[in-house]
C-alpha cells in the first residue's frame, strides 16, 4: 500500500553521534525544526566542535548552534523562535532546542560533620558529589557512601586539576575552618568559572578569612563571589537543616530568585 506522503529521512549518522555523546556523558544538543520551512530537519551541537547537519539555512543553523550552546551550558531545554534566516523575535521558524547535559558537580571540601548531609541531598538533586579532604583517615567511602568519589587530597590541588572542567551549574563547598586548608582552596576556586563558591563559618571566621584572602591576592571581585557565611538565613541548626540551607542558596542564585543569604543579614547565624 503506497501513500502520497513522504516519510521523514532518518539521519543515523546524526543519532549515532548523539548517542556517542550521551553514553561518553560529553554536553549536547540537539535542535530540531518544529514549525516552519524544513520541519523535521535537524542540527547536533556541542560546545567545542563544529555543529553537524543542517536546519535548511547556514545563517539559521549559526545562530541556533549559538543558542543552543548557551541552552547546554544552562542545562536547559525550550522552544526558540526565528525568522528563516535566524531573526530574533520573528515566528517564521520554531526550533525545539533539547540539552542532553552531564548532571552537575558539586566539590566538598572537608570531611566534616556535615559533609554526610550536604552529600545525600546533592544527590537528591541531581549533582555529582565529590568530597576532599586531605586527611586520609576521614575521607573515606565508609563514612561517605552517598558520595560518587571521595578523594585524598589537598583541596587546592585537586581544583588546580579539575578546575577548568567546572561552570555555572557547578558548585564548590568549603567547610573547613582551617587555614591551611580554606584558605588555598578559595584562591583555586576563584581561579574557576564554578558557578557557586560557599565558604562555612561564623560571622567572626569569615571576617578572620576575609583578611587572610586579601593577603593571599584575593581582590574586591573574588570576594563579592564568595557566600560566606554558607547558606540562607533560615535558622539552620542540625547537619541536615544546614544542607537544606545551603542547597536552596544554590538554586536561589541560580534561578535569579531574591531570597536572604546570611552573606548579606545581619545578627548571629544560629539565632
Amino acid at each position: 500500500m503506497s501513500t502520497s506522503a513522504e516519510q521523514p529521512t532518518i539521519n543515523q549518522p546524526l543519532f549515532d553521534q548523539l548517542r556517542d555523546a550521551i553514553r561518553a556523558e560529553s554536553p549536547v544538543a540537539l535542535a530540531t525544526v518544529i514549525e516552519g520551512e524544513f520541519t523535521g530537519a535537524k542540527l547536533i551541537v556541542q560546545p567545542d566542535a563544529q555543529s553537524s547537519g543542517t536546519l535548511g539555512n547556514a545563517d539559521l543553523d549559526r545562530v541556533v548552534t549559538r543558542d543552543a550552546r548557551g541552552e547546554l551550558a544552562a542545562g536547559r531545554s525550550g522552544i526558540r523562535h526565528y525568522g528563516l534566516h535566524g531573526e530574533a523575535r520573528e515566528g517564521a521558524v520554531s526550533v525545539f532546542i533539547e540539552s542532553f547535559a552531564p548532571p552537575p558537580k558539586m566539590l566538598i571540601f572537608g570531611a566534616v560533620d556535615f559533609t554526610a548531609a550536604l552529600a545525600r541531598v546533592a544527590k537528591v538533586l541531581g549533582y555529582r558529589v565529590t568530597v576532599c579532604d586531605a586527611r586520609a583517615v576521614f575521607a573515606t567511602e565508609t563514612r561517605f557512601p552517598m558520595a560518587d568519589e571521595v578523594v585524598v587530597e589537598w583541596p587546592n590541588r585537586l581544583l588546580d586539576e579539575v578546575g577548568s572542567e567546572l561552570g555555572e551549574r557547578d558548585a564548590i563547598c568549603i567547610l573547613t575552618h582551617d587555614a591551611k586548608f580554606d584558605v588555598p582552596a578559595v584562591v583555586s576556586a576563584l581561579a574557576t568559572n564554578v558557578g557557586y563558591i560557599g565558604v562555612m563559618g561564623s560571622r567572626r571566621t569569615h571576617d578572620d578569612r576575609t583578611k587572610r584572602l586579601i593577603e593571599a591576592g584575593v581582590d574586591e571581585g573574588g570576594l563579592a563571589r564568595l557566600r560566606s557565611p554558607i547558606g540562607l538565613d533560615i535558622g539552620a541548626r542540625t547537619p541536615e537543616e544546614t544542607a537544606v540551607s545551603i542547597t536552596s542558596e544554590i538554586i536561589a542564585r541560580r534561578t535569579g530568585r531574591d531570597a536572604k543569604s546570611l552573606t548579606v543579614t545581619e545578627g548571629p547565624i544560629h539565632g
